[in-house]
């Protein structure tokens, strides 16, 4: 794959932390968002891209962020809409207002940053968005009201940017991850070794990215081929 210029929102940690380093690792430019100044600052230096601390949720820092790509890379090649958290309960105890402030990031920040950066990817006929989904967004699970609803809003949304775009050579890609080992959701000392981890993610996005531009990959799912299997086996 040519060097492409990347923007990742969300890579301070987890998926979008690997993401970070698989595309660094290719050798392309990378500006990515965070919100811990620390695990900004530590990603950056180990990886060499550029950190900018910032709230996909906030249209000020979403503007910022794109500017910021502007003037560090010259404009974005490949968008990863990764930026996103959850939280169960079941309905009848279900927050709204903390499922009003979980789709600002996780719908309409991504939406937001979108809609500043696909009239730069027409201008120069081409571009590839990737949307972090998730299983949960094929499958409800209980407890799963407010993220599973996000998740299915975040396919559907691509599924109407695909209609859209595809005909400005602009590609967008959907991954639904099952069950990734990350810190996500403060989950830490989960190292099963059948289950996925974020790098599997990762890889994942840069071989649907490396696909010849003819060829567009609208959805995939990641699952853990035998997530049951003992460490032993």
């Amino acid at each position: 794959m040519e060097s492409r210029r990347f923007l990742i929102t969300g890579g301070s940690q987890g998926i979008g932390e690997a993401i970070v380093e698989a595309a660094r690792a290719a050798n392309n430019p990378v500006v990515f968002t965070g919100r811990n100044e620390e695990l900004i600052a530590g990603v950056a230096k180990r990886t060499g891209a550029t950190g900018i601390r910032a709230d996909v949720a906030n249209g000020d820092d979403n503007a910022r962020t794109v500017a910021e790509c502007q003037a560090k890379m010259g404009g974005i090649d490949v968008l990863i809409n990764n930026a996103g958290w959850g939280f169960g309960a079941p309905i009848g105890e279900v927050d709204l207002e903390r499922m009003r402030a979980l789709f600002e990031t996780n719908v309409f920040g991504l939406v937001d940053i979108t809609n500043r950066v696909v009239p730069q990817m027409k201008e120069q006929g081409s571009g590839d968005i990737v949307n972090i989904a998730s299983t949960s967004g094929i499958k409800g699970h209980r407890s799963g009201t407010a993220y599973s609803a996000s998740k299915w809003a975040v396919r559907g949304i691509s599924q109407c940017w695909q209609a859209e775009l595809r005909p400005h050579d602009i590609r967008v890609i959907s991954i639904c991850p099952s069950e990734v080992q990350t810190n996500w959701g403060g989950k830490t000392g989960r190292n099963a070794p059948n289950k996925l981890f974020a790098p599997d993610i990762a890889e994942t996005v840069m071989a649907a990215l490396s696909a010849h531009r003819r060829a567009l990959w609208p959805e995939i799912a990641v699952f853990a081929n035998n997530p049951w299997a003992s460490e032993a086996d």
